[in-house]
């Protein structure tokens, strides 16, 4: 299942956000809130301050919550995020991306369109009954929600950190044999 790019860009970027804000955290700074922007390919408002990263940051369990949930849970969360932005989906084309949609002024707070973009990609995936394609990371000691994209739906872990930290046990195990 492929989705449209713009939804699968924002579920990359609820994703990373999620992960971030756990140990180890990897967007405590203003800096990497403005790096996180430009990987992402936002456009329109960002502040740069420390207040905009306090409420980037604060979304971390709500956008978890979204995710994550089951299905037939999904409608109302979704739909009360885009109530409570006033959100009115509309067309745009950008420079290097062509249309998709965006649902809230590009003035708007950045953390206002993190949620109205997280919930329109999350439309798609109870849609399309693709909310299989969200889940925790298979590594015991981490509880990092996993975006599987791919075609197999082979993804099991969050980050290659803890890829590669199953795999090089999954080793010894083998090496060291039966005990």
């Amino acid at each position: 299942m492929a989705f449209a790019h713009d939804t699968a860009e924002a579920l990359r970027s609820a994703v990373e956000l999620v992960n971030s804000v756990e140990p180890p955290v990897t967007l405590g700074t203003v800096a990497d809130l403005a790096a996180f922007y430009r990987r992402h390919g936002y456009t329109g408002r960002h502040d740069g301050t420390a207040a905009e990263l306090a409420e980037v940051l604060a979304l971390g369990s709500r956008l978890r919550t979204l995710l994550l949930a089951p299905r037939d849970d999904v409608a109302p969360i979704v739909n009360a995020m885009l109530a409570e932005a006033a959100a009115v989906p509309r067309l745009v084309r950008h420079e290097h991306e062509d249309w998709h949609l965006h649902a809230v002024a590009d003035d708007a707070p950045l953390a206002d369109r993190i949620v109205v973009e997280t919930a329109l990609a999350m439309v798609d995936v109870v849609r399309t009954d693709e909310t299989s394609r969200l889940g925790t990371c298979a590594d015991d000691d981490c509880a990092g929600v996993v975006l599987d994209l791919s075609r197999n739906r082979s993804r099991r872990y969050c980050s290659t950190a803890c890829t590669n930290r199953n795999a090089q046990a999954a080793h010894r195990a083998r090496v060291a044999g039966p005990r």
